[in-house]
């Protein structure tokens, strides 16, 4: 059978055409984006340049337990869960987020006191602790201190508060909204005292490092001391009986 080379012709080029045509068709959606792309600049993804330097800490630990001395001597013990120390802060300081414990020593190791509070910081220039949340005082001779607010500076070697504060001994207890007191809390100022009264045996307090209480009562001074009682004595006076007959007539 004869194939006639001019139709089959019209065929081959009628069918490359339409092969052409649609095969533009669908791969339109995939080259128009490419050619699009093609015509713009190309555009670098960079993330910017981080200038404050504020939230980069120099270090932080976690679990510590650990002494720190004061002029060569062994003197507080920190527990904290988290320890950040970040000098890029101004002013720098060392942060306590969740808690921290700190124990006092003296020079032969003996506990004098210890702290704790919600959280803490520590402006190691300034020299200045700064303690929030539920934060509590206890000394060796049972002196109990419980505020909101405690601010220890270690340059004037004061205790200081602003916050209500309450404060326990062994024969006395105090609150008030302002707190000041030496480090030893020996020597401590309450005002705008909410109320105090004094606990023992006899009803007065009896402790020497106690200022308060060995300070002078002044409205104590001014009542009159109460005479003691004594029982009646009879006294048997001699008569005599010249005299006794002269006064019945």
């Amino acid at each position: 059978m004869g194939i006639d080379i001019k139709a089959f012709s019209i065929i081959h080029r009628s069918a490359v055409a339409l092969l052409k045509r649609y095969s533009m068709m669908y791969l339109l959606p995939f080259v128009l984006p490419l050619m699009i792309v093609s015509c713009e600049e190309a555009v670098e993804h960079t993330a910017p340049a981080i200038y404050d330097r504020d939230s980069v800490a120099l270090m932080i630990s976690y679990g510590v337990n650990t002494l720190i001395s004061d002029s060569g001597v062994m003197k507080y013990r920190i527990v904290t869960e988290e320890w950040e120390i970040n000098q890029n802060r101004n002013p720098s300081r060392w942060i306590f987020r969740n808690g921290l414990f700190l124990e006092e020593f003296d020079k032969n190791f003996h506990v004098e006191a210890y702290l704790q509070a919600d959280t803490a910081y520590y402006y190691d220039v300034k020299r200045l602790w700064e303690l929030r949340g539920r934060v509590s005082v206890r000394t060796k001779d049972g002196l109990r201190f419980n505020s909101e607010e405690l601010f220890w500076d270690q340059n004037s070697h004061e205790l200081y508060s602003n916050k209500f504060s309450r404060i326990v001994t062994p024969t006395r207890e105090l609150e008030g909204t302002h707190f000041l007191s030496n480090e030893q809390l020996t020597h401590y100022t309450i005002t705008n005292s909410k109320g105090s009264f004094v606990r023992g045996e006899d009803g007065f307090g009896s402790s020497k490092g106690d200022t308060i209480l060995s300070a002078p009562d002044t409205a104590k001074a001014k009542l009159r001391t109460p005479a003691n009682p004594k029982a009646k004595t009879t006294v048997n006076i001699p008569t005599n009986n010249n005299n006794t007959n002269h006064a019945r007539h």
